[in-house]
Parts: C-alpha cells; structure tokens; sequence
C-alpha cells in the first residue's frame, strides 16, 4: 500500500457518482479497501434489528464508502479541487497542492 492522499477531516469533492459535484468532509478512510466514508456523500438506507442505540430497530440513513479515485481533495487557499503531490521533509511526508504549490495541513 502507498501512502494516501485523502486524511481524516480533509474537505473533498466528488468528482463521479450519483452525488457528482458535492462537498463533504472525511469521517473515515478504509485504507485496505482504497474507500473514504464522506459526510453527506452516498447515502443508503439500512434495515436494522432493534439495539441498544436504536430501540425500534426499521430503515435508518448512513453513509457508505466511495472509492478514493471518485473523490479529489479541496486546495485550501483556492477552494477548487486540485491533485496532490507527496514530498519528504526532515522524515516528514507532507501533501502539496499541484494548483497553488501550497502545503495541506
């Protein structure tokens, strides 16, 4: 596995799918899996059994994975998507903005 270049908390665009266009934020990428659960992004309707969490049990609405390659990262200083370049820096890996040439916190 490569380093990824989509983190937790990123801010993303969703370059194809059914939801082509939006904006959300990383709440978790599945490294193995090459997928990234996005805020708001790809939402299905699960059955579920009643649980502690959900008493009544029925269809509940979450988000589902999307592919890595489907998304693209927000550049911070112009707010449009923009490919990103990894570079080492005193043991460091840092992403890069291919737009700006800015460093992604």
């Amino acid at each position: 596995m490569h380093k990824q270049h989509i983190r937790k908390g990123d801010t993303v665009y969703v370059l194809a799918g059914e939801d082509r266009g939006k904006e959300g934020r990383v709440l978790k990428v599945l490294v193995q899996k090459q997928k990234a659960i996005v805020e708001g992004i790809n939402i299905v309707t699960k059955a579920t059994k009643p649980n502690a969490q959900h008493p009544q049990g029925g269809l509940i609405k979450m988000e589902a994975p999307i592919a890595i390659s489907n998304i693209a990262l927000i550049d911070p200083k112009s707010g449009k998507p923009t490919r990103v370049s990894l570079r080492r820096e005193n043991g460091k890996v840092i992403r890069i903005s291919k737009k700006s040439g800015e460093e992604i916190k």
